[in-house]
């Protein structure tokens, strides 16, 4: 527990206006497997019902439980209860919000909200403290719990704003009173949801709608959409990025384990990296860069930080699953298991696109490049087709072998070079009871596909083949 408690009983009781007993928080949690003794537990109702946690809550250290019922057996004195759960947790948001001076950044995008959550934490880490959800925590619930977790004393806040469906976006970012707003890319994604790209990204420009009066907007330059992104921004001052607009790639230098880049902006040129390879790591780079300089933050601290950063798992992050210790046999896993798209797909091909395998190691004898990637959700009408146009892509040629799982990856299956052609599965744990036929010693294996796909079975299976595992950082044998 820290000595300053997050939320005293009086504060929650006056953001929320419900009636409580006296206690202090230390923290704000949804999960009675990962709640903390002294964290206030809040009993939303989702796939199941809060209210039938509260009492294992308590019983493992909850400081109080935020509820609309009073459970039987609970004591009221550790209960604040109110008329509406999420509206109170939506209450703790916005009172956070009021009392700090943090700057708040908010990002959205169809690819890269989660990794560049994460570079602008790395990057602004040396200048302040930083608080940020430790997942993807970017929904109708996710925001204001990660604003209610938010210390009334950090410097900045980077909140991850995500959408499925139209008009979800611009709630979240009123709520989170922007400082500065990011978006990463406009993609096909969600298209079950909306009826082309254009309108994505008007969802998308929703987020500022967020900014205060003197925010700034942050927007990649290159896209056929940017149109729609600079019209929603009008009234805030932008920022641009990319091959093109005010924070300009003159050079993307990317190896097996970095991505340097160097940045024209305002008539001069810097430099900065990123610990993994990637072009559109480095992109979303450029976006950071410019979200530091609208905060006034050092150019110099913010590119030493920025390089720091690596992928988290599940986006991209390398790791050697070690076969024999004794004879150095191994294979490289790169999990990118956690979403996929068009536009995610591409950017994780071309990733492991520019990595290495190891010859002469294996039985086959050459290392090989492999890919599993699994179905894209949530793509309407043209779901086909763009899993099809995946076999299209300039980085499909450094692959040795692709194999595709789920129906909607039978298009791509098909349309895929015979030579290329791996196995096609309709359920992702036939191709993990496969997983020892599918690698060799020497391979690098890209898994890729939507949560739902459950391609991480894959990975998984591939990970216990190993004796060991370690992640993959630059200038490592």
């Amino acid at each position: 527990m820290t000595d300053t408690p997050l939320w005293t009983s009086t504060e929650a009781a006056a953001a929320t206006g419900g009636r409580t007993g006296a206690w202090d928080a230390t923290g704000v949690s949804i999960d009675t497997r990962t709640l903390k003794p002294g964290d206030l537990f809040v009993a939303l109702t989702d796939v199941r019902d809060g209210h039938d946690f509260v009492e294992a809550a308590l019983a493992r250290g909850a400081a109080a439980a935020l509820v609309s019922r009073v459970p039987e057996g609970a004591s009221e004195g550790s209960l604040l209860v109110v008329p509406d759960v999420l509206q109170a947790l939506r209450d703790l948001g916005a009172a956070a919000r009021a009392r700090t001076k943090a700057k708040v950044i908010g990002i959205t995008g169809s690819v890269g909200k989660t990794s560049t959550k994460e570079m602008l934490r790395a990057a602004l880490s040396g200048q302040g403290r930083v608080h940020a959800a430790e997942a993807s925590y970017n929904n109708h619930w996710g925001v204001p719990l990660t604003l209610a977790r938010m210390p009334a004393d950090a410097d900045f806040a980077v909140i991850e704003i995500g959408m499925n469906h139209p008009g979800e976006i611009a709630p979240l970012a009123r709520l989170a009173d922007l400082d500065v707003a990011m978006i990463t890319t406009v993609a096909p994604a969600h298209l079950a949801a909306f009826a082309n790209v254009e309108e994505i990204a008007r969802e998308k420009a929703a987020i500022f709608e967020g900014l205060r009066a003197n925010g700034v907007a942050v927007l990649p330059a290159d896209l056929e959409v940017t149109p729609v992104l600079l019209e929603g921004a009008q009234g805030h001052a932008v920022q641009t990025f990319g091959t093109t607009g005010n924070y300009r790639a003159c050079d993307i230098q990317a190896t097996e384990f970095a991505t340097v880049v160097r940045v024209a902006h305002e008539g001069q040129e810097r430099l900065f990296k990123v610990a993994t390879p990637g072009r559109h790591f480095a992109i979303n780079g450029l976006g950071v860069l410019a979200v530091a300089d609208a905060l006034g933050l050092d150019p110099a601290l913010t590119a030493a930080d920025l390089g720091r950063w690596s992928p988290p798992a599940g986006r991209g992050t390398r790791e050697r699953i070690v076969l024999d210790p004794v004879d150095d046999l191994f294979f490289d896993l790169v999990d990118d298991a956690f979403n996929a798209n068009p536009a995610s797909v591409a950017a994780s091909l071309d990733l492991v696109a520019v990595m290495r395998p190891q010859d002469g190691m294996g039985r086959v004898g050459k290392g090989r490049r492999i890919a599993v990637l699994g179905d894209m959700l949530e793509l309407g009408n043209t779901e086909a087709a763009l899993h099809a146009a995946i076999a299209d892509h300039p980085a499909i040629a450094a692959y040795d072998c692709i194999h595709c799982v789920g129906p909607r990856m039978r298009a791509l299956h098909e349309a895929l070079p015979r030579r290329q052609r791996g196995e096609w599965v309709a359920d992702a744990q036939d191709l993990a009871m496969q997983a020892r036929t599918l690698v060799d010693a020497g391979d690098i294996v890209l898994v890729k596909g939507s949560k739902g796909i459950r391609v991480s079975l894959v990975v998984d299976a591939l990970r216990k083949l190993g004796q060991g595992t370690h992640s993959l950082e630059q200038g490592a044998d």
